[in-house]
């Protein structure tokens, strides 16, 4: 039986705007979840990885993985290329937040932490991926945790 870690989150609301709906969430489900249920991850950490994922998120940062039904681009010439993505306020903020945040944890860092917390990677999926040793990414996803979790400044 695995162990469940429930919470309420808001849904459907926008900034500013009155939140639709409220929703029970497993945390336990997502890899960094899995780490905090076995004690192998602190709450602090694991609100830092969270916070991250909510800014990478946020900030659309993800692959598509549809088609883009945006409207062709009109160019007099040859060669038009589509214009520039509209990015709103809160989508840059996410942005420029996720990088500053990856910059501080440096480039060793921030990629285990991505792989685990954004891609949502298990850890032997990541240590493979990275080349590291056996065992020795989850040391190194809590340094990883502990700088993010200074960056976003959680107590």
């Amino acid at each position: 039986m695995t162990n469940r870690l429930l919470s309420e989150r808001a849904v459907g609301g926008r900034d500013g705007g009155k939140t639709l709906r409220p929703v029970t969430v497993n945390q336990a489900e997502s890899p960094l979840g899995r780490l905090l249920a076995r004690g192998f991850v602190s709450r602090r950490q694991f609100d830092a990885g969270e916070w991250l994922r909510w800014d990478w998120e946020r900030a659309q940062l993800a692959p598509r993985v549809t088609m883009s039904w945006d409207a062709a681009s009109i160019a007099r010439g040859r060669g038009g290329s589509a214009p520039d993505q509209d990015l709103g306020g809160a989508q840059i903020d996410a942005r420029k937040r996720f990088d500053e945040a990856a910059a501080a944890a440096g480039p060793g860092l921030a990629d285990i932490l991505w792989r685990v917390v954004c891609s949502g990677e298990g850890m032997r999926e990541a240590e493979s991926a990275l080349g590291g040793p056996a065992r020795a990414s989850k040391l190194v996803l809590r340094f990883a945790l502990d700088r993010f979790a200074h960056y976003y400044r959680i107590r």
